[in-house]
């Protein structure tokens, strides 16, 4: 099933890292997080299994590959271009486990049966043609279909039980051919969690997760919104919450993934405490569990704080890209209200605009439409050492985040920030890592998701009173100094790995 591209090859890596839609494909985010963690480690060899969906959706190489990334192999999960036409299966004496299985997909009851712990079980007992493909799974599934959302037309939900589940399959057959590792490090549960728990149940090598954001929350909007989800997608979004039965298959697959992740995963890290916490509602065992916070290169981007003139910059930047969940839009409104009390401020968004054009299109459209064009630019990918010291403000508007580095990267070139109330964006602002960051005070200000009036209020605040702006760059530089350094990242990771090493068997 699976269609490898190996752009390097070894036989044996220290640590595999799982990427999904990320690096070294995707800039930004977790890419940068896994590009700074590989430069930062010379002395250990990296391996990247990226998972894609269909090649369609990415481009080039976004990175420059560290000498110590020694392998990188490309998979897709849902490229079926290549799939020979499925033909009709054999009954398999194993139906009872398909039900279960897919009982414990939709729901979790039962708990996960054991059999899906051993690779044999996907490539041998059960295969993706049994499941799709045999007359007892299609009279299952379609008596599934008329219990659950026989509203709907049947080919929508096979088609989403076929996109959920067949993946599953074609990660199995990645763990028989992947090269050894010592270390298994996934950046997220599901797809990539998944394989990583997989391959550490098969091989016995250690599993360390490290959650961005957390999957079942916010990978499920990218997953919705893609175009190899072959069903009638404007009409079921549309429908309220509780009637949206495929909406939930989805939901409850992932969570049901990311429970495996958690089972296998130590340590189960995450970048701030509020992620800690969800993660232990979702089922991770609060033992397992501990708080990495990310890292920027204080010094390196320190240069940035040297460079800048005297005074406030009137340049509002975000750094990101030019995609929906970065709610880009609501920034446009923003300074749209701002520019009304500020007509000389100007707007930057430093990002790519090819992941999602027809969005970006829109955004464009919307500048103009709303007599912007002197004042909000799209930049496009640029150095951040060339745009920071002419930045006065930095902006985050997004509807989910985890703990985003180009906070930690404005403060340390002096630049405060006005974010949304995502993720780790209050505990970066106002101090969450104790009475003494709390005394720091605020580098910024955090206002409610999607209120372009809030985000207005706060530019013009600080644009438009420099004691209160350098109040704020002097708790950024502190706050960023004492608790966010690369080095103290690097460090703590390299802990990790160096107690998952020596569990290591060979």
């Amino acid at each position: 099933m699976s269609n490898a591209k190996y752009v390097r090859q070894s036989d044996l890596v220290d640590v595999m890292l799982f990427g999904e839609g990320t690096y070294p494909y995707i800039r930004g985010g977790v890419s940068s997080w896994i590009h700074q963690l590989i430069n930062g480690m010379p002395h250990l060899t990296f391996g990247i299994i990226f998972l894609g969906s269909i090649p369609e959706e990415y481009g080039d190489i976004r990175y420059e590959l560290p000498a110590n990334l020694i392998h990188l192999e490309v998979h897709y999960l849902f490229d079926y271009a290549h799939n020979a036409p499925p033909k009709r299966q054999k009954d398999s004496p194993n139906f009872e486990s398909i039900q279960k299985l897919y009982q414990w997909f939709k729901t979790g009851s039962g708990g996960m049966p054991d059999a899906m712990r051993h690779i044999e079980f996907f490539t041998k007992d059960i295969t993706h043609t049994h499941f799709l493909h045999s007359k007892q799974s299609w009279d299952f599934i379609n008596e599934k279909y008329l219990q659950n959302c026989h509203d709907l037309p049947f080919i929508d939900y096979f088609w989403t039980v076929k996109n959920i589940h067949q993946p599953i399959w074609m990660l199995a057959g990645v763990v028989e051919g992947m090269p050894k590792a010592k270390i298994y490090h996934s950046p997220s549960t599901g797809y990539a969690g998944f394989l990583a728990t997989l391959a550490s149940y098969h091989t016995g090598a250690p599993y360390i997760l490290t959650e961005h954001g957390i999957y079942t929350r916010e990978r499920k909007i990218d997953m919705l919104s893609a175009n190899w989800i072959n069903f009638k997608k404007p009409a079921i979004l549309k429908q309220p919450e509780e009637l949206n039965y495929i909406k939930r298959m989805w939901v409850s697959f992932f969570e049901q993934i990311g429970k495996m992740s958690y089972e296998r995963a130590d340590p189960i890290l995450s970048l701030f405490a509020g992620a800690r916490e969800i993660q232990v509602a979702f089922g991770a065992n609060r033992n397992k569990t501990a708080v990495i916070p990310n890292g920027v290169d204080v010094d390196g981007l320190g240069k940035c704080y040297h460079q800048r003139e005297s005074g406030v910059p009137q340049v509002i930047t975000l750094i990101g890209r030019v995609v929906s969940i970065k709610d880009i839009k609501t920034f446009i409104r923003a300074v749209r209200i701002t520019v009304d009390t500020l007509p000389n401020v100007e707007a930057w968004v430093v990002g790519p605009m090819d992941e999602d054009p027809e969005y970006a299109k829109e955004c464009q459209n919307m500048v103009e439409t709303l007599g912007l064009t002197n004042n909000f630019f799209f930049k496009g990918f640029q150095n951040i050492k060339d745009i920071l010291p002419k930045t006065g403000l930095l902006t985050l508007t997004s509807i989910s985040e985890g703990m985003p580095l180009t906070i930690l990267e404005g403060y340390a070139a002096g630049v405060p920030c006005v974010a949304t109330d995502v993720g780790s964006c209050k505990d970066l602002i106002y101090g969450g890592l104790g009475e003494e960051d709390e005394a720091i005070g605020p580098s910024g200000e955090v206002v409610t998701i999607a209120n372009p009036s809030a985000l207005a209020q706060s530019y013009i605040r600080f644009l438009g009173d420099e004691a209160l702006w350098f109040q704020a760059q002097k708790a950024a530089l502190e706050r960023v100094e004492r608790y966010y350094r690369q080095d103290t990242f690097l460090k703590n990771y390299q802990a990790v790995y160096e107690k998952a090493l020596a569990q290591w068997q060979g």
